[in-house]
């Protein structure tokens, strides 16, 4: 048996029926044209099916010793591993629309994985009317973070469509190729064990004064002389988005041209992430107006960043978070972007004097106390944030799985008391693949957060006149055009006041290449 350290742990600890702790992936491929179809699926399902070594602890399942849980959890060897249980072959109903794989994937993300066995799963999925097929993942946290479970997968792919592997995903042979690559790592305490919980705060406390330095600016924000710097529980407004979670969930996925947000960010100086908070801002305060419930203060937004570590710490990536200030409270698109990207810069900058070991030390200790709140049945009523928003950046070139076209990448995480809606996207092949997953029953009508995201987007391209919007993948319209929903009317709008000096100016010495339609990809 091997120890499950305290972080791990937790997840496993804090689990319960409405919080699931396990994190997923929704992943889209077109198969060879020149392959015969039912002989290509059911060589992909015997390769996930593959009897060869499972990277730990995928091959593990949990347990106790003998002091039973108070003497804590252990990876056990599963010696009797039902690879058919954990690999399961899928045919979605007809029509086999989008729509019906987002609710196979909401009704798969939202039943807990059993600890009898492993903690995973995947589904090989058939029956798209696009003739795509899917495949869905979902990993406890304790096992592997969102991070790593994509590296694994782009790990199990190939920029040649004539590569086969007949590894699986969540094999040995895999992982040690992601190895070989930069990705993230987790920061623990030097000591291999830890006995007491105060041994833990000392060790993360107690790295350095600049550690110390950084609390006492989120000091400084509480009391209200922060700056631009916003912090978690501080200003945090009671909406449906801080609600507490039941056991069901909502997935919706969608994608957009990477071009579209980096003519933006180039326009208004900021940079594409600024954009995607900026997207995702004007869709939840869009969310909110419709539901007659958009709060005076400000959302918050918890931002994952991956921090550079230098050789002397060892060739990785450190985590670590920053909090943004999406601004819902101004109407105005222009003034609501200059906000999140002061908040944002306020954030870099008070990461920039810490190492990476502290800002990752930093990360920890935030998301532990999240939890005990959330464990303390308390996190509705003082959410430290409104919702996540992750941005994850993945390969910028076509990827192959056996010679399938890998088209899009759509995350499912996890939502908790006080943050019942995750957006996470990762950036592929010069796209942005958007996955939301939120709790069903807090946030109804979480579908309608696609059309709110490209209403958001549009508004930010008419402030700079941007003429270039360039067709979306299949999915984009598919999604939009089966809600049901018709699209609104264009409003005519009064003429507000010029935009800035600076951003005119760009726009006259860029007018010829906005006017230029970006490329459209497949």
């Amino acid at each position: 048996m091997r120890k499950i350290d305290l972080a791990d742990a937790s997840f496993l600890y804090l689990e319960r029926r409405e919080v699931p702790m396990h994190v997923g992936g929704l992943f889209l491929f077109t198969p060879p044209e020149n392959e015969d179809r039912e002989v290509f699926l059911a060589n992909l399902y015997d390769t996930l099916c593959s009897s060869e070594e499972l990277r730990p602890p995928f091959g593990e399942y949990v347990t106790t010793g003998r002091a039973g849980p108070v003497g804590g959890l252990y990876w056990e060897k599963d010696r009797n591993i039902d690879m058919d249980y954990h690999v399961r072959h899928s045919a979605l109903p007809q029509p086999g629309r989008y729509r019906e794989l987002f609710a196979l994937v909401s009704r798969l993300h939202s039943t807990l994985l059993d600890r009898n066995r492993p903690l995973w799963e995947v589904y090989l999925i058939e029956g798209l009317e696009s003739g795509q097929i899917a495949l869905y993942m979902k990993l406890h946290h304790a096992t592997i973070d969102g991070v790593s479970a994509l590296k694994l997968v782009e790990a199990m792919c190939s920029t040649s469509p004539k590569t086969r592997t007949p590894h699986s995903p969540l094999s040995l042979a895999v992982y040690q190729q992601v190895k070989k690559e930069k990705h993230a790592r987790k920061v623990v305490p030097t000591k291999s064990e830890l006995k007491v919980v105060t041994d833990f705060l000392k060790q993360q406390y107690g790295t350095s004064m600049n550690l110390l330095g950084v609390v006492k600016d989120y000091a400084k924000t509480w009391l209200g002389a922060g700056g631009a710097l916003a912090v978690p529980w501080r200003n945090i407004p009671r909406t449906t988005f801080s609600s507490n979670v039941s056991g069901s969930r909502r997935f919706v996925a969608q994608s957009w041209s990477m071009d579209r947000f980096h003519a933006i960010g180039e326009a208004l100086d900021g940079t594409v992430n600024d954009v995607v908070l900026a997207v995702c801002a004007g869709a939840l305060r869009r969310y909110l107006v419709s539901q007659e419930k958009l709060p005076k203060r400000s959302l918050k937004a918890m931002v994952p960043v991956a921090l550079k570590v230098d050789d002397a710490e060892g060739s990785a990536n450190a985590i670590s978070f920053i909090t943004a200030d999406l601004a819902t409270q101004i109407s105005d698109p222009e003034k609501r972007f200059r906000q999140i990207h002061q908040s944002m810069l306020a954030g870099k900058e008070m990461l920039k004097g810490l190492s990476a070991r502290e800002a990752t030390l930093l990360w920890q200790i935030i998301q532990a106390s999240g939890l005990l709140v959330s464990l303390a049945g308390v996190a509705n009523r003082i959410p430290a944030f409104s919702a996540t928003i992750s941005n994850v950046p993945g390969c910028q070139k076509p990827l192959y799985w056996n010679g399938a076209r890998l088209d899009g990448i759509y995350p499912a995480s996890i939502p908790f008391d006080g943050m019942a809606m995750n957006i996470t996207l990762v950036s592929y092949n010069n796209m942005l693949d958007f996955g939301i997953i939120a709790c069903r029953r807090s946030i109804p009508g979480v579908q309608r957060m696609v059309d709110y995201m490209e209403e958001a987007l549009v508004e930010l391209e008419d402030m700079i006149g941007s003429k270039a919007r360039p067709a979306a993948r299949q999915l984009v319209k598919k999604t939009v055009r089966k809600t049901g929903k018709k699209k609104a009317p264009k409003k005519k709008t009064v003429q507000k006041k010029a935009v800035t000096k600076k951003i005119l100016k760009k726009k006259a010495l860029k007018k010829k290449t906005l006017k230029k339609p970006a490329k459209q990809t497949a």
